[in-house]
């Protein structure tokens, strides 16, 4: 357990203390206010809601190699205050096209009568993102940032649903951390997961309050990425990577120049889940760091890897799912690891110009390591060297490769997202789309650069074939990923797979048993955001899945204009709608024990219009049936254990 310093005791202390210099910045709708003070020299804020506290007084500041900013601070009576009013459209998110107004205000900090950093805080109707803008010191023009105070204070008696952030250069060939854990549910405050705080987005119930998510966005080669630390008494506070990530290879400590800024710390504040589900507040903060240097496509594809496994990997399977994404209408097919020694980059050229006479194109599958863990898969030592990656992409582009997966990373420093961007930055000059798996989350990257596609940073389907514990877990899992991995980012989770057993000839008794429903796997095909999807499907589905659920995935969107939460619980259920043009999507999947009832309230589908309804009966046995709006707007939903439920105007 990490100890509270002497400045964060001062912090607890001054709870609830009010000063005639505080800054206020309220959300357009007057309902979210943030309170900015300084109490014995120490910054903090607090945040309310409709009245209701859900952040006490909380530590602001930062330690670096030209200053302690963390006390004997002054706030500045000089406040610079905008109005935001912005448009924007992206593809690739949970909503096309954004509205975003919220209330800016920059708060400055003096120290020994000199600035020493603003905060920018930037309050919409239900979100808060802060960053810091820290000023030159005398003649330094450059700076390390050792530690940031920056917290969260919790009143007693919130409750967590948090995933632990694993220890450095452990797991499969060394290659953690890369967001791969299990989630805790209605934990109690006060742990700090395995003793190594928390990935983002972390989210909190204050008591009967409401609901809070944390996390951050704008992280790129400019700062490191950060976690959350656990603390006694309510306080969490921002973590930076450990040393032992990357080999060793590193510092923890971003720098910056000066003047210069930090990424944005995100909280998302709503009475029900609404607003955490349908947040955009990753992507209205950011900015895109550079042009896109053509339309990039979000498709739908299939992967051989999450059924066949390494043996998979050959020429004739490849040609084979070629075939099968044809038949689907897919875009894509993702040729997974080892591709370099098992079909050879001869045979991959045939394989693209195979997969072009039939409209299909491939992504290819690269390690990313050089020096920092033993992942033994090829390619290998190509995607961490600018030479050999810009070589690579040449090829890649010659041949007509969409895209590209890079896999296992294992860490946040500073160097490391410097990767993440370089390999972005080179995609894009030849026309490229990049997924990452074994890897950190993304902050806001779909906005920020144009041909990224998607993440997994997610305990994923790969999990799945590889042990009956997940798939007797997986709709518990999947009820957790809409509240709060899947809201601030696109998620590569590989999904919706309709073999019974997971295993290349779906043989019965064979490999780890799929225990969720086939209407459950098309549910989270539509719960799952990703602009680019390569599903768990395999050829053998065209004649052993239902012909209904064939051709639901057929023409279920990749990309969505709007969504809406119905209702739901982390862990428990969820029902969530999205739109694509005028056709709306409800899906709703249940893990409790119960056979769920929920009355479902669908304004946006009009009395009197058919309908498609896909539901299970008690045993898991799916059907399709056709059923007319009533005049109410609202539908009786009954979704049994591992069962889902769909509707589609």
């Amino acid at each position: 357990m990490y100890k509270i310093s002497q400045l964060l005791f001062l912090i607890l202390l001054f709870i609830g203390t009010v000063t005639a210099n505080d800054k206020t910045i309220l959300s357009p709708d007057g309902k979210l206010k943030v309170i900015v003070s300084v109490n014995s020299e120490v910054p903090t804020y607090s945040v309310t809601y409709n009245g209701k506290l859900f952040l006490q007084p909380s530590p602001l500041g930062m330690k670096t190699n030209v200053g302690d900013f963390t006390q004997g601070l002054v706030l500045s009576e000089n406040v610079r205050s905008k109005t935001l009013d912005e448009t924007y459209s992206l593809p690739n998110i949970k909503k096309s096209k954004v509205h975003y107004q919220a209330n800016e205000q920059v708060v400055s900090f003096l120290k020994d009568e000199n600035p020493a950093f603003d905060v920018i805080f930037r309050v919409s109707n239900n979100d808060v993102a802060f960053r810091y803008h820290v000023y030159p010191q005398r003649d330094r023009k450059s700076s390390v940032v050792n530690e940031e105070a920056s917290g969260f204070v919790f009143p007693e008696g919130t409750t967590t649903f948090l995933c632990p952030q694993s220890g450095p250069m452990g797991g499969f060939a060394r290659t953690s951390p890369s967001y791969e854990t299990s989630y805790t549910v209605d934990a109690p405050m006060g742990q700090n997961g395995w003793g190594n705080g928390y990935t983002f987005p972390c989210l909190f119930k204050v008591n009967d309050s409401g609901w809070v998510l944390i996390s951050e966005t704008g992280v790129d080669s400019r700062y490191c990425a950060s976690r959350l630390i656990g603390h006694p008494a309510g306080l969490y506070t921002i973590g930076f990577p450990q040393e032992g990530e990357n080999n060793g290879n590193g510092t923890v400590a971003p720098g910056i120049p000066l003047p210069g800024e930090t990424p944005w710390r995100t909280i998302t504040i709503g009475e029900t889940l609404k607003p955490i589900v349908e947040t955009t507040v990753p992507f209205d903060v950011v900015e895109p760091r550079y042009e896109a240097s053509q339309q990039y496509e979000y498709t739908k594809g299939s992967w051989s890897w999450i059924i066949k496994m390494d043996g998979g990997t050959v020429f004739d399977v490849q040609k084979q799912y070629i075939d099968f994404s044809s038949e689907m209408g897919y875009e894509t097919i993702l040729v997974d690891a080892l591709w370099d020694t098992q079909i050879g980059y001869d045979k991959i050229e045939e394989l693209a110009a195979y997969g072009k006479s039939k409209g299909v194109s491939l992504y290819l599958w690269y390690n990313s390591n050089g020096y920092w863990n033993d992942a033994p898969q090829g390619p290998r030592g190509i995607m961490d060297n600018p030479v050999a990656r810009r070589k690579e992409m040449a090829w890649m582009q010659r041949i007509g490769v969409k895209g590209i997966k890079v896999d296992f990373f294992g860490g946040d420093k500073q160097m490391t997202m410097k990767l993440y961007e370089d390999i972005l930055y080179d995609a894009n000059d030849f026309g490229i789309m990049v997924i990452f798996h074994g890897c950190t989350l993304p902050r806001g990257w779909e906005r920020m650069y144009p041909n990224y596609a998607s993440s997994e940073a997610v305990l994923a389907s790969e999990m799945l074939h590889f042990s009956q514990g997940s798939c007797d877990n997986e709709a518990f899992n999947a009820c957790l990923h809409p509240f709060i991995r899947n809201v601030v980012a696109s998620m590569d989770f590989g999904g919706s797979a309709l073999n019974k057993f997971y295993n290349g000839n779906n043989t019965p008794n064979r490999g780890s048993k799929r225990m969720t429903s086939d209407v459950f796997a098309l549910s989270t095909a539509v719960l799952f955001q990703s602009g680019v999807q390569h599903f768990a499907l395999a050829p053998n589905n065209l004649t052993d899945a239902p012909t209904w659920a064939i051709d639901f995935m057929k023409e279920v969107p990749s990309t969505w204009d709007e969504v809406r939460f119905i209702d739901g619980y982390p862990g428990k259920y969820v029902v969530m709608a999205r739109r694509k043009g005028k056709k709306w999507y409800i899906a709703g999947i249940n893990a409790q024990k119960e056979t769920l009832q929920v009355k479902a309230k669908l304004p946006m589908i009009e009395a009197g219009t058919q309908i498609r309804f896909y539901s299970d009966d008690p045993q898991l046995n799916g059907q399709v049936a056709s059923v007319k709006m009533g005049k109410k707007q609202e539908i009786d939903l009954e979704i049994p254990e591992n069962g889902g439920v769909l509707i589609v105007n």
